[in-house]
């Protein structure tokens, strides 16, 4: 108890402070699915007070709250709730580390007192490998059963297996005897639903009967999903990125990452993708294995009491965590290879293995494919960017059940007469990727074989494509047009969505158009000088495969402008390990295009497009303005409202903050000097009062409250002083007025400020908060600061 007072009172004389953060007065945040009401604007609110002429201030433009804050005793022992942050606020980053570091160094000086002691130690200091061990377990678990069930809901759209329901297509059919190596895929045990309810297999009739049964189940799955998301968890919705980012910045999202988005985002993510929507998992699984994170958190004191340790990997990355994580994507492996949701003993999505090297030619068809991959990912960022907006700021958005319904149905609708479409995503990338073998029937390996050829070999040389390749470039032509089209419709819609998978087969697509192009280029044309010196007559050059892999990660490159870390996922789904050239030379290049057309990519796009208090360290900003520029009050404004160190009383204070909803005011010596002595919050200087109320005797209305060290003399019929100097932040992070706004923002961005002080000469002037940082922002890029910051 007593080292909790010393750290109460340690911190506020020795470390830097913040006040809270919150959104503008009556705007709201449409989050992921629900609107997000800001009713507060303590950083907003803070500046509009104006000063009276008196011993204490008032706020003119301050308005009334009806406050229900429980006024809670925190000068005599710790209070529960005392450090804790609302919803939709920002966390003060250095008062969590300084809670921390008092925690460790209250644990080190016990340990050697007894046996318990130093097993809290140890468990304490185990605490960290424990959470991501246990989540590592969670995350591997969840992905795979995710898997397995979307693999089998998505076959059950075309028929079921009458031997075992559980078995999906391919499964019904691995212990078949009566299928025959050109009709792999079918054997007695499955039965489409045609076969079930009119006894037909094939006809029109089969045709029509199979279409209604592919579209009535996917809008039921769509609908369930939709129906689940709204009703138990609207967090659950969209991809989860945007918001993930925004919580590891510090901002607070109750509920975000609980138990019930888990639970739903779980079960509707495979109902999103079982419907053959123009949608990944890829993106959510992340928002699962944050979620898994943040509930195992709760378990060690270590991390459930303390919102900077769960958010360490965000301002700045220590090397445990990144062991740390290496264990926990190490332990999520092992229990992924264990349930092998892949069927093929692999770790990897879609794993390739080609026979043949590139050359250096093939740099500028990969370059070509980068250029597509940016000018793709430009296109889609500003025409879903605009599409959410207007589903944002009109009735349309007020209708997710129907717009999820509707999207399902034209996707269902349009998908199902052509077989790229109708399959399964993941599995058409994998098609795509995959090179032509003697053993591959696919149309896309329908090329006309040389009746000369004695033996099957690996390395199969070039042929001319036949009827079957034609036929598939157009159908991959149609396919690649209808994702383009739904892809911009669907991602954002109220059910969970992802965007990997649905950008990686946009580019499979088009690279493998590419490839067969260049291929029989080759084939025809070998005489050319760009083919002459590599590729023989009979030999085997191009691989179309590798162009899909190639335009797989521009595309994804181009929509969410990742690079280093893209090609190692796309090492991590294909296993191509020795295509490192082409896929950095194709990411690169998609890069270079698309930020010609805007500099951020689709998670940052919908983080600005939410108003999310994000400041993003990869954008720069370059402008000369100075902090005297951005700080608030400006000169239209009302003066700063502020507290002196020794002229107030305690009904003054009171009647401040009834009458307010400011978080926090700064400390001065006098109405006269403007010197800045400190900073008190809002809450604390509430709790402080009351606590005296209750257990100071002498303390009234008319009490003079001091913030100073030595209590100035009174006369001696005036009542009991209050002594609040132990609340007092003695040392708010401050700048001076001549500070370049490029040295502010990088301050805000490294240390996760929420409001920094200004002075001059140790004169207040003013205060500059996140949010003025991101308004000046969009106001030096020409856009408009009221339509970006929380709408």
């Amino acid at each position: 108890m007593e080292s909790e007072q010393l750290f109460h009172r340690g911190y506020y004389r020795n470390s830097y402070n913040s006040i809270t953060s919150a959104s503008s007065d009556e705007e709201l945040l449409d989050g992921a699915g629900v609107i997000m009401d800001f009713q507060t604007s303590e950083d907003d609110n803070l500046l509009d007070g104006d000063t009276a002429v008196g011993t204490h201030y008032t706020m003119t433009n301050g308005g009334s709250i009806n406050s229900s804050t429980h006024l809670l005793d925190l000068l005599d022992e710790p209070i529960p709730g005392v450090g804790t942050y609302d919803d939709f606020h920002t966390i003060d980053w250095v008062r969590e580390k300084c809670k921390d570091r008092e925690r460790h160094r209250r644990i080190n000086s016990k340990k050697k007192e007894s046996a318990w002691e130093m097993t809290k130690s140890l468990y304490d200091a185990w605490s960290g490998w424990l959470v991501v061990t246990l989540t590592g377990l969670a995350s591997g678990a969840l992905a795979g059963l995710i898997d397995i069930a979307a693999d089998w809901m998505t076959d059950l759209k075309e028929g079921i297996c009458l031997s075992a329901l559980w078995y999906n297509h391919e499964q019904c059919c691995w212990g078949s005897n009566e299928t025959t190596f050109e009709e792999r895929d079918k054997c007695p045990q499955w039965k489409t639903w045609a076969e079930l309810i009119i006894g037909q297999a094939e006809g029109p009739g089969s045709y029509i009967m199979n279409y209604i049964m592919y579209i009535f189940w996917a809008l039921s799955f769509a609908f369930l999903a939709v129906s689940l998301v709204k009703v138990f968890a609207p967090y659950a919705c969209g991809s989860g990125i945007p918001e993930i980012k925004t919580i590891l910045s510090g901002f607070i999202i109750r509920g975000y990452l609980g138990k019930w988005t888990l639970m739903i985002k779980t079960i509707t993510l495979v109902l999103a993708v079982a419907s053959g929507l123009s949608l990944g998992k890829e993106g959510p699984l992340v928002h699962v294995a944050c979620c898994c994170g943040n509930i195992f958190s709760y378990l060690f004191p270590k991390y459930s009491t303390n919102e900077a340790k769960k958010r360490e990997v965000s301002y700045y990355f220590p090397l445990k965590t990144l062991w740390r994580s290496f264990f926990a994507a190490l332990v999520a492996a092992f229990v992924l290879r264990s349930i092998n949701p892949f069927g093929n003993s692999r770790l990897v999505l879609f794993y390739v293995e080609y026979h043949t090297p590139w050359y250096l030619f093939e740099l500028f068809p990969f370059i070509l494919l980068g250029v597509f991959g940016g000018l793709w990912g430009a296109f889609f960022i500003r025409a879903n960017i605009a599409w959410c907006r207007r589903r944002k700021s009109t009735k349309f958005g007020k209708y997710p059940v129907l717009e999820v319904i509707v999207v399902a149905a034209v996707t269902a609708v349009i998908a199902f007469p052509n077989p790229y479409t109708r399959l399964n995503t993941s599995e058409l990338i994998k098609e795509l990727f995959t090179d032509c073998g003697p053993l591959e029937s696919s149309s896309l390996c329908d090329y006309r074989n040389d009746m000369n050829a004695s033996k099957i070999v690996d390395d199969i040389p070039d042929r001319p494509a036949g009827l079957g390749v034609y036929s598939a470039i157009w159908q991959l032509c149609l396919a690649l047009i209808f994702k383009i089209i739904m892809t911009v419709f669907t991602f954002g819609i109220k059910v969970p969505s992802g965007l990997f998978i649905p950008s990686m087969a946009i580019g499979a697509i088009a690279g493998r158009i590419v490839g067969i192009a260049v291929e029989q280029l080759a084939y025809y044309h070998h005489d050319w000088f760009i083919f002459k010196e590599w590729c023989e007559v009979g030999a085997d050059c191009i691989t179309p495969g590798l162009y899909a892999m190639v335009g797989a990660a521009a595309c994804l490159g181009g929509v969410t402008r990742m690079t280093v870390s893209l090609v190692v996922i796309v090492f991590e789904l294909t296993g191509g390990l020795e295509y490192i050239v082409p896929l950095m030379a194709a990411v690169m290049t998609s890069k270079w295009v698309g930020d010609a057309f805007g500099r951020e990519g689709i998670y940052e796009a919908h983080i600005r497009l939410n108003g999310y208090p994000f400041l993003d360290a990869k954008e720069e900003f370059t402008h000369t303005t100075l902090a005297a520029d951005v700080m608030r009050p400006r000169r239209s404004d009302p003066p700063l409202a502020v507290l002196t160190q020794d002229n107030m009383t305690v009904d003054d204070i009171e009647n401040m903050i009834n009458e307010t909803s400011y978080n926090g005011f700064p400390v001065i010596m006098s109405k006269e000097s403007q010197r800045l002595v400190g900073f008190a919050l809002r809450r604390d200087l509430t709790i402080a009062i009351e606590s005296a109320r209750k257990k100071q005797e002498g303390i009234v209305g008319s009490s003079r409250v001091c913030f100073a060290q030595h209590t100035p003399s009174l006369p001696a019929e005036s009542p009991r002083p209050l002594k609040l100097r132990s609340i007092l932040d003695m040392s708010p992070f401050t700048v001076t007025d001549h500070t370049p706004m490029e040295i502010v923002v990088d301050i805000f961005r490294k240390l996760g400020l929420r409001q920094c002080l200004v002075t001059h000469n140790g004169r207040l002037l003013g205060i500059i908060t996140k949010k003025d940082i991101l308004r000046h922002m969009a106001q030096t890029a020409n856009q408009d600061p009221a339509s970006i910051m929380f709408n």
